[in-house]
């Protein structure tokens, strides 16, 4: 259901010849790249990297991130570790500065510390970036421990 609704917006940006840019991990970085190709949309997987060489993801993440490769047509690089949340949260805003839009997955609930998802679509209103915020109707936030 929301990624039958994300490729639905994101073929406008493909008629467009806009690009969607994804930062690899497992969950919605996958959805939406799934969501960007059936749509048309080119793709830009970024990857985290030390000293300009890909940086090893955890294990759980490395599966979505050869799906990512698969549906992009560019990968980059961007320096941080994806072991730690701080420069993680620290590349999604250095990302979100290159874009014009965000699609956020958000209920709208304040940011709990754990959960960026608040934090990242404050920072993009304050540069003035459009959101555009999807939660299906009739969804729910999971407690941490059943996402896992």
């Amino acid at each position: 259901m929301l990624e039958d609704d994300l490729r639905r917006r994101l073929a406008g940006f493909a008629r467009a010849g806009r690009t969607g840019l994804v930062r690899a991990g497992q969950g919605l970085p996958v959805v939406f790249g799934r969501a960007a190709r059936a749509a048309g949309l080119a793709l830009v997987t970024v990857l985290p990297s030390r000293n300009g060489l890909p940086e090893v993801m955890e294990t759980y993440d490395r599966r979505a991130a050869g799906e990512l490769l698969m549906l992009s047509e560019q990968v980059r690089l961007l320096e941080y570790d994806p072991s730690d949340g701080s420069a993680c949260a620290g590349a999604d805003e250095s990302l979100l500065l290159s874009c014009v839009r965000l699609f956020a997955v958000w209920d709208g609930s304040p940011s709990t510390g754990r959960d960026s998802t608040a934090r990242l679509v404050a920072f993009a209103r304050d540069r003035g970036i459009v959101v555009e915020v999807l939660w299906p109707d009739g969804a729910s936030r999971m407690a941490l421990e059943e996402a896992s």
